[in-house]
């Protein structure tokens, strides 16, 4: 089933929850938020059930989103549901590493099969003044106790911002070297919730490969399969790391993936302003026949190109959308849509 691209239905990311326990500056910097209600949040059989479209549509691949979806209780019995679902052949979770400790043994054996953790600095004090927590450690422990479940894949999403974390490329990719997992630097992203981004905090695809460059020498370029958001790169002795450049360079051509909020609304780009309710109808009755052809329906007419998009009416100093827009509508907000 292609989109009017010609791009197919892939991928989807859930959000468990709106919430989270970190407020780093790229994607929760005010002080106060406008909550999801809790009575719209899907129940696990409601996302079970919406999840069963999605694969019989297509669908192979799941990841697990928040906010931080550990907040979520219960989530390992819903990773189990999901890990039985015929036609998934990939459950991820993405996750800030905070609660991680504690649960990754359980999430692993549920039937997860791959962690992506967020570690954007490795000096504590700068951890605090980006996400306003002190919480480093916990985070560390996450990454190793991720680690030693003996799941393979593990990635580490690093946001690079100018100033603030820059001159430690170089330190995470050697970071990743130990755990093992592999690093994806990700440019800032002028997305919902980013209000205070600039350009002049963005640093480029160019410049962080021009960064390993002078360390490590040479770096390869891999050959891109699938459609994955990062382009992958191997430094001299063979060590793969990732970049995710959707600000500079987007990747919307290649783009499959879609995202469901904790509350049922289903965005087919992390840009888009308005997506489809499905909450609605699935409490009103909708069976499986009527929500995937709604599914497809939609998916048929999607056009999306937001980053491109975005890229081309940029101007210096503008922000995805204001502070004011956000309070009004938190489907707007990065943390409500998965990321």
């Amino acid at each position: 089933m292609l989109d009017t691209l010609g791009r197919p239905l892939g991928a989807l990311r859930i959000s468990l929850t709106d919430r989270c326990n970190l407020r780093c500056r790229y994607c929760m910097p005010e002080a106060e938020y406008a909550w999801l209600p809790r009575r719209d949040l899907l129940s696990f059989d409601e996302i079970v059930r919406i999840t069963e479209a999605f694969v019989a549509l297509g669908v192979d691949r799941v990841r697990l989103t928040g906010g931080e979806p550990l907040l979520r209780a219960g989530a390992a019995g819903l990773v189990r549901r999901l890990a039985a679902l015929p036609g998934v052949a990939d459950l991820a979770m993405t996750t800030n590493g905070v609660l991680l400790a504690r649960h990754a043994a359980e999430l692993r054996a549920a039937g997860l099969r791959r962690f992506s953790v967020s570690l954007d600095t490795l000096r504590p004090e700068r951890f605090q003044a980006l996400s306003q927590r002190a919480t480093h450690p916990d985070v560390l422990a996450g990454i190793a106790a991720a680690a030693a479940t003996g799941l393979r894949g593990m990635k580490i999403d690093t946001v690079v911002l100018r100033g603030f974390n820059d001159d430690e490329i170089g330190d995470l990719l050697e970071f990743g070297r130990t755990v093992p997992a592999e690093v994806r630097f990700i440019e800032y992203m002028d997305v919902g919730g980013a209000t205070g981004w600039t350009p002049a905090l963005v640093v480029p695809r160019a410049e962080i490969l021009a960064t390993l460059t002078s360390r490590y020498g040479p770096i390869t370029a891999l050959d891109r399969t699938g459609s994955a958001p990062a382009e992958r790169f191997a430094l001299p002795d063979g060590t793969v790391f990732g970049i995710v450049s959707s600000t500079t360079q987007p990747f919307c051509a290649s783009c499959d993936r879609s995202r469901l909020t904790a509350d049922g609304m289903w965005l087919r780009c992390l840009y888009a302003i308005t997506g489809t309710d499905l909450r609605t109808p699935l409490r009103a009755g909708a069976g499986p026949d009527a929500l995937r052809e709604l599914i497809a329906q939609t998916w048929r007419q999607r056009a999306d190109r937001g980053a491109v998009d975005r890229l081309g009416a940029r101007s210096p100093g503008t922000v995805f959308v204001s502070a004011a827009s956000l309070r009004r509508d938190p489907h707007l907000e990065m943390h409500t849509r998965g990321g």
